[in-house]
């Protein structure tokens, strides 16, 4: 394993973040910061409690899910996207590094930048709401799946996008929309039963009500559901990227 490259990767990777600060990091918690006020103030109001727990609280392991999810993909995708952009892939390609090195590099750092935010917005929500967590190990255990994983799948999209609206065309019209049907801001035993089994279709429930049971011990679906959802993900994605980089397909091509 060529730990210096891997190093190389993620140090270059992480300075873009740091460079660009006030885009990267500033940017999202303000964001959250003004859905709790809105969804926290304005609607949890007339909602006290969500299965027990105050309706404040209950939306955090939602809101953090929406920001590690599109910031994961959004940082993954950008940073294999602009080598392909400007050409300097083919150095990336043509250096005594495997297909492994690379993806550890940039998704190492784009699932650390996202982990790093997620955890900005945590600490965050502790100024607005008082939470309690219930399984400290399983919240990281969670949080760091979550980050590889959409690490990975923004990945695979900065290989596959062709110019830079394409690589927000996911994020934005498919990502987003799972996480808030997948009840960042309800618990989907507040639907109607046709509802509940549609929504059942969402991967993302499985992801926002593990993370939820993490906190707060209440879950929409079982646990071990929510793990199995999570791992699969991560090797569905993991598969992809290695047959890309056996393929070509995208790169070489």
């Amino acid at each position: 394993m060529n730990w210096s490259a891997i190093r190389a990767i993620y140090v270059f990777e992480m300075d873009r973040f740091f460079r660009t600060l006030a885009q990267s990091l500033i940017s999202p918690v303000l964001s959250t910061s003004l859905y709790f006020v809105v969804f926290g103030a304005a609607i949890g109001s007339r909602i006290d409690e969500v299965e027990g727990v105050s309706y404040g609280a209950f939306i955090v392991p939602g809101l953090i899910m929406l920001t590690v999810m599109t910031q994961a993909i959004s940082n993954a995708s950008f940073g294999i996207y602009f080598p392909k952009f400007i050409g300097t892939i083919y150095e990336l390609l043509s250096a005594p590094i495997n297909f492994l090195e690379i993806v550890m590099g940039y998704v190492g750092a784009a699932a650390t930048k996202s982990m790093f935010i997620g955890i900005i917005i945590l600490i965050t929500s502790f100024f607005f709401v008082d939470i309690q967590i219930a399984h400290p190990l399983a919240m990281i255990t969670f949080l760091v799946l979550t980050c590889i994983s959409f690490a990975l799948f923004g990945f695979i999209i900065g290989i596959w996008a062709g110019n830079f609206e394409q690589l927000q065309l996911v994020p934005l019209l498919i990502v987003t929309p799972l996480v808030f049907l997948g009840g960042s801001f309800y618990s989907i035993s507040m639907l109607p039963p046709v509802w509940q089994t549609i929504s059942m279709f969402n991967p993302v429930v499985y992801l926002i009500s593990g993370f939820r049971w993490a906190f707060f011990g209440v879950a929409d679906v079982p646990i071990t559901m929510s793990l199995l959802a999570i791992g699969g993900f991560t090797t569905l994605c993991l598969g992809t990227v290695w047959w890309i980089f056996k393929t070509g397909w995208r790169i070489r091509q």
